[in-house]
């Protein structure tokens, strides 16, 4: 008996605090739209090498809802990518500690976990071979990175459909992807259909735009950082995202830091990449999306 009230009470605990993980969603009613059923299973483990708790193995995209408390809820809502070179997620740094942040400042916020290639034990290292074997490494990329931006284009769909499930507006919901994941997002803010626009687009270090294509003509604001010092060279892409936003004169917002390497997150590296995301607020701020 008090072992079945101590689980009670736990539950009640964790469903009443302000950011934590409501519930986590398919994406796809099915199999995932151009995969086929795979029977090896998604899994999450401690990477050493990366140093951050990372999800691998992915083949049934979810989206993971964080809600903020009900009197801190501004309508506003985030679709979160985290990156790994589309063969890992990392999760925390570049996903859940983010949903919480912004959760905190009453953002409703979805963690998406992407289609990813297969992996075995270790994903990082084997990311850090491929990496190592350009044309092995762009192979993978040219197969995994189109079903990792159809999942998150078909992320915005979802919650801008499911907006008043939610208590967000669908004007209001955004996307913002680490990495991988701001690849994802660069693909979102280029391909976007009517009922799967963006509010808003924030790809932090992510590989730049993939292919010559046009800014759209109702292209949503940008905010973009990364450090100079990225450690894979993704530092031009980043700018090149830019600048591409600036030519089509589309309102942008880049913060490119001196210092941080690759992958900087949510990690206090007590460097001033440690306060991006208090950047990046404060622009959603002036974007009018902090605002009940």
């Amino acid at each position: 008996m008090k072992t079945l009230v101590f689980r009670t009470l736990f539950v009640v605990m964790f469903l009443t605090v302000p950011g934590a993980a409501q519930e986590v969603i398919p994406l796809y009613a099915g199999v995932a739209p151009g995969s086929t059923q795979e029977s090896y299973p998604e899994k999450e483990y401690f990477s050493k090498t990366w140093n951050t708790e990372i999800v691998t193995n992915v083949t049934k995209p979810t989206l993971t809802v964080f809600k903020p408390a009900a009197e801190l809820r501004n309508g506003t809502a985030v679709v979160i990518c985290p990156g790994g070179g589309f063969m890992a997620l990392s999760i925390a740094s570049e996903g859940t500690d983010v949903a919480k942040y912004l959760a905190a400042k009453g953002v409703t916020a979805f963690v998406l976990k992407y289609r990813l290639a297969h992996t075995g034990e270790d994903a990082p290292q084997e990311f850090a071979a491929l990496w190592a074997d350009k044309q092995k490494f762009k192979e993978m990329m040219e197969k995994e990175a189109p079903l990792a931006a159809a999942d998150g284009l078909a992320a915005v769909t979802y919650v801008r459909q499911h907006a008043s499930q939610f208590g967000v507006s669908p004007d209001r919901v955004g996307i913002i992807g680490f990495s991988a994941g701001g690849s994802v997002t660069d693909e979102v803010a280029l391909h976007y259909t009517p009922e799967g626009r963006p509010a808003f687009v924030a790809p932090i270090y992510g590989g730049g735009p993939s292919a010559d294509v046009p800014v759209p003509a109702d292209a949503p604001p940008m905010f973009i950082a990364a450090a100079t010092d990225d450690g894979l060279g993704l530092a031009p892409g980043s700018v090149a995202m830019y600048m591409k936003w600036l030519n089509a004169h589309k309102s942008a917002e880049l913060h490119m830091y001196a210092k941080g390497n690759h992958g900087f997150g949510m990690h206090k590296q007590n460097l001033p990449t440690d306060h991006w995301i208090d950047r990046f607020a404060e622009w959603l701020e002036i974007q009018g999306m902090m605002t009940k």
